[in-house]
């Protein structure tokens, strides 16, 4: 059976007592609307490559399923909170039924699942590609359905993260004691810790001013962000370590997934993987061009980083016993197995 929705009733407190249940007996009593209503959530606007991953996805299955129409109601610009907001309503089958998120928020159900996220979990970008493409990612994604109850659709993501500076670091001496601003994940500190660095974590939206203040000389980050925070301001710097490609899976509620019928499922399942190249594709090539921009703007002076080979030889014990914590060491053999 479809479900027949009023969207404003999927969220608390829009409606007092009376009219709820007011509203509730007029559903109860009105004949089924022939279609289906599904929701998704996005942090930012339509321009941004996560939102086109979702329009593109929304496009396809559409295109696919014709037995009856599907309304697709995106909220934008984080008016149904944030990714680790979505995450908890797609694994309660309640407010969000498709969005795009990053790995860590899903932690809090599968351990496996920031793996995903690791720094030098990729080569490169081709080697990014061939992972994402022979799907080695499919034991987290199993994982991740099994403790979350969510589904990994296909990956978007392609942003490639690299360290900005006060100074040019362009080797690991000069990488020695640099204090570097690290995101929460404790994986995170433990490599760049390896690999000689004084890694801090610090709060996004405190970079700015903790180098400006000289609490620190570097952090790390894609050009999206880069750009966005004008961190290019205080760390104009960009030194080209390439120590991690993002990978941001395209989710969708198993709850909800249940619901539906088996066409539209097969629909869904097929659209998945293609909105994810869309978004890989988007994502990819905005980075570089962003990046470039800086570059030409004189806002960013890029460094190559001379002993990137050091800094994987470096990181990868960390990785392996950090994997092995995960009960992902397998997953992380295959996926550096891949040529």
């Amino acid at each position: 059976m479809h479900r027949i929705r009023d969207s404003k009733a999927r969220f608390g407190g829009v409606f007092g007592g009376a009219a709820a249940a007011v509203v509730a007996t007029a559903l109860l009593s009105a004949p089924a609307a022939a279609e289906i209503t599904l929701i998704g959530a996005s942090q930012f606007s339509e321009d941004h490559a996560f939102t086109k991953t979702m329009r593109e996805f929304e496009r396809l299955v559409s295109a696919c399923y014709t037995d009856e129409p599907i309304v697709w109601e995106m909220h934008l610009n984080s008016e149904l909170g944030l990714e680790k907001d979505y995450v908890a309503f797609m694994n309660q089958g309640i407010s969000v039924d498709y969005a795009v998120a990053s790995p860590a928020h899903m932690s809090t159900f599968s351990k496996m699942a920031p793996l995903m996220d690791m720094p030098f979990l990729f080569r490169d970008q081709e080697h990014w590609t061939k992972v994402i493409e022979a799907d080695a990612l499919k034991p987290v994604a199993d994982d991740i359905l099994k403790r979350a109850d969510i589904r990994l659709l296909g990956y978007a993501g392609g942003g490639t993260r690299n360290v900005f500076a006060t100074m040019p670091v362009t080797n690991m001496e000069e990488l020695k004691g640099l204090p570097i601003r690290m995101q929460g994940a404790p994986i995170w500190s433990r490599v760049f810790d390896a690999l000689g660095a004084a890694p801090s974590v610090i709060a996004y939206d405190e970079v700015y001013n903790a180098i400006q203040t000289g609490v620190i000389k570097a952090a790390e980050n894609e050009a999206a962000g880069v750009e966005q925070m004008k961190f290019y301001e205080v760390g104009p710097d960009l030194s080209l370590t390439q120590h991690a490609i993002t990978v941001r899976p395209l989710m969708f509620s198993n709850k909800t997934y249940q619901r539906l019928p088996a066409k539209l499922q097969a629909c869904i399942d097929e659209a998945g993987p293609k909105a994810g190249k869309h978004g890989r594709d988007i994502e990819s090539s905005q980075d570089s061009a962003k990046l470039q921009a800086m570059v030409d703007k004189g806002w960013l002076r890029t460094h190559e980083f001379t002993e990137r080979d050091k800094m994987l030889a470096a990181a990868m014990p960390v990785l392996q016993e950090y994997a092995e914590e995960l009960g992902a060491g397998q997953v992380l053999m295959d996926i550096q197995a891949i040529e």
